[in-house]
């Protein structure tokens, strides 16, 4: 493979060709602000927040969407550029609610860790303000469009990473907006209620229901989703000793940002009052409270009992498509190795 040298902030750097500048300064370890860039995402150079200098151009470029070229020389850090960067960051705050305090993004907004970083304090420009109708129809996902920065990510993350097509840019100039086909609700949508485009949304304007009820979480913990067997990862959201909502990572190794409905929005039965936390035992016509001992003896000496009075194939097991391959690997030993018989069937075949 064929490799272009080029210079950033004095670094020489060596990338393949198609390579975005924003791409080769991460390489060499210079950190470009951004807002509109998902590494996931196809770039689009929407925020301008990533613009950089280059020698030769005589305007700033957007670095996201910049392919290198041999020889090039890039400096990110310019006065020109830091000013830059403020002012654009001026013109997002200028038209955003300033409630940090009451946003369930509060610490965790990259528009909030920007102003911190640029040093924007306070915005010298004032005009009119977009005035939206908060959207919490949706039993997941709460839309607040006033907090709506425009960057795109939720709707590139719906039409490319799930291909749902929901959400797009309606509008022109000052009255865009992102939202459905024809500015419905969410919930009146063909929604699947993933939340992808709540993982891709840096800042509050798209927020999971049920973290916005509960809080800040005291802390996070990552764990593997018990719905199916892909084995997809998440941070269990946990406040008060309870699990108050899940969030996902980018560093997934198996999803990454993405999650179905139910790994996202479906662990509340956790702590539902109807979940059964105990093995239950028939005693006179009664299911009552047992502990996991007396319940696996019990199981263990009615299948040596069948096995006995009628044979080994008088016992089948039914597996699940919602364990893992290890634990469905499992059950099939041990029905064959243990019980002795091979009729061991699947969910999935059907």
């Amino acid at each position: 493979m064929d490799l272009l040298e080029l210079n950033i902030d004095g670094k020489t750097v060596r990338v393949a060709a198609g390579t975005t500048v924003l791409a080769a300064s991460r390489l060499a370890g210079v950190k470009i602000p951004t807002l509109c860039h998902l590494a996931e995402l196809s770039p689009t150079g929407a925020c301008r927040m990533c613009i950089v200098e280059v020698d030769g151009l005589k305007n700033l470029a957007s670095a996201c969407s910049l392919p290198v070229s041999a020889g090039m020389i890039v400096h990110t850090h310019t006065p020109a550029v830091l000013e830059a960067r403020r002012m654009v960051l001026e013109l997002l705050l200028a038209n955003h609610p300033a409630d940090c305090f009451s946003c369930s993004r509060n610490l965790n907004c990259e528009l909030q860790q920007l102003a911190a970083e640029l040093g924007v304090k306070k915005v010298r420009f004032d005009g009119e303000r977009r005035r939206y109708p908060l959207d919490d129809s949706n039993p997941f996902i709460v839309r607040d469009n006033e907090k709506c920065i425009l960057c795109g990510r939720c709707v590139r993350a719906c039409q490319e990473l799930q291909v749902c097509n929901i959400l797009d840019f309606t509008g022109r100039g000052f009255d865009t907006k992102l939202a459905p086909a024809f500015d419905t609700s969410t919930h009146e949508s063909d929604c699947v209620f993933c939340g992808a485009c709540v993982a891709a949304c840096p800042v509050g304007a798209l927020t999971e229901k049920a973290l916005c009820q509960s809080g800040q979480p005291d802390k996070k913990v990552r764990t593997t989703c018990p719905f199916c067997g892909v084995g997809c990862n998440f941070d269990l959201n946990v406040k008060d000793g309870k699990v108050i909502g899940v969030t996902s990572s980018p560093d997934s190794p198996v999803n990454g940002r993405l999650l179905c409905v139910k790994g996202r929005f479906g662990v509340d039965y956790i702590h539902s009052p109807q979940r059964l936390t105990t093995p239950l035992i028939r005693k006179n016509e009664k299911l009552e409270p047992a502990s996991w001992d007396e319940a696996l003896s019990l199981v263990a000496d009615r299948f040596k009992k069948i096995k006995t009075e009628h044979g080994p194939d008088a016992l089948a097991a039914l597996s699940s498509a919602r364990c893992t391959n290890e634990e469905n690997y499992v059950l099939q030993k041990f029905m064959r190795a243990a019980i002795g018989t091979n009729s061991v069937d699947h969910c999935a075949r059907t």
